[in-house]
């Protein structure tokens, strides 16, 4: 059974019917969801971040995997339109009860994190220029163990060197870049 299959009707149809709309709102791809809910299961993720909601695909994906392991989605969009309909696509999928929405600048809202705010999954898929202000910023919240993902970097490889230099230049990281769809950064934290 594919695992789009386990998901009840309404959640299925949405994110079916958020397919359709990939190229207009920029979602991954369906196998980069499917890896990243298995990553979540897997490491027990309870405190996850996403950088660029957009519709609301890759929350509800992510969404769902924290369901199953009793964690929690802070998920951060800075278009109005975008978040609406990602507001609306979380409440029918049923998963609006473990996430927080914020709306705005990713770098303002990122550094205006509190201190003992603690993430063990990151995913990032905004402003390609930005993953690396965006890694710099989520990097001490992030727990040993943790991971940080980034879509894209294949995609568009020139906006997101200096991203993927930084990351595999850090000790304290292990990197891989996926050849999923855009191209998959997927970072653990050694230490």
């Amino acid at each position: 059974m594919s695992m789009i299959e386990k998901f009840d009707n309404q959640t299925r149809e949405i994110l079916l019917g958020l397919e359709q709309t990939q190229k207009q709102f920029w979602n991954i791809s369906r196998v980069t969801a499917e890896f990243l809910t298995i990553l979540i299961k897997s490491i027990n993720a309870k405190s996850a971040i996403e950088v660029g909601t957009s519709n609301g695909y890759s929350g509800i994906w992510l969404a769902k995997a924290l369901k199953e392991t009793g964690g929690h989605l802070t998920t951060i969009e800075y278009w109005d339109k975008r978040l609406d309909i990602a507001k609306e696509n979380f409440k029918k999928c049923g998963v609006s009860d473990i996430i927080t929405i914020m709306k705005g600048s990713a770098c303002e809202l990122l550094e205006s994190l509190p201190d003992d705010f603690v993430v063990d999954f990151a995913f990032i898929d905004a402003n390609k220029s930005e993953y690396i202000k965006y890694y710099e910023l989520i990097d001490k919240h992030m727990k040993a163990g943790g991971f940080i993902t980034c879509d894209n970097v294949l995609s568009h490889e020139v906006k997101c060197k200096p991203f993927i230099d930084a990351i595999n230049a850090n000790p304290n990281y292990e990197n891989v870049v996926l050849p999923l769809p855009a191209g998959l950064s997927v970072a653990r934290k050694i230490r």
